[in-house]
């Protein structure tokens, strides 16, 4: 008797292996932290104070595709916002201090925090993204090379 059915297609779901070392979760978010690669640790995420390297030198992971974006500055906002207002409650029940005193303690406290904090949170949130896989992928159709997928569908 004849083979007359059609032959069922089964996709392909295993995981793509990236090109770079994918390591683990805390060490990519340490690495990340540190300001150097999460996938290799051996270069330097930045290439300025924010602006991100397009590739690692070392072991190629696409850095400049990892779409951070809003996500740093948020972190950011919450951590310094819990500690400058933790600070300043806890001050206001031991001293009465007049506003512009306190203006000119917390200002420059909150601004060193935020200044200092926004390029690790930023490492260590491309860490978190590059392990998670979330890196887009350029797309010819788009004005300067910016990509769909990850996050942004594609």
């Amino acid at each position: 008797m004849p083979d007359t059915l059609p032959t069922r297609w089964v996709p392909n779901r295993a995981p793509a292996s990236p090109a770079w070392p994918v390591p683990g979760l805390s060490q990519a978010l340490l690495r990340g932290l540190r300001g150097r690669c999460p996938a290799c640790g051996g270069a330097p995420i930045f290439a300025g104070w924010l602006r991100v390297r397009p590739a690692c030198p070392v072991c190629t992971a696409p850095l400049g595709a990892v779409r951070a974006d809003d996500a740093p500055p948020y972190a950011v906002i919450f951590i310094v916002g819990h500690v400058v207002v933790g600070s300043l409650v806890m001050l206001e029940r031991f001293v009465v201090l007049s506003v512009l005193t306190e203006a000119a303690i917390f200002l420059p406290i909150t601004l060193v925090l935020a200044l200092g904090l926004l390029r690790p949170v930023k490492g260590a949130v491309l860490g978190l993204m590059l392990r998670l896989g979330m890196v887009t992928q350029p797309d010819a159709d788009l004005p300067g090379g910016a990509g769909k997928g990850g996050l942004h569908g594609g």
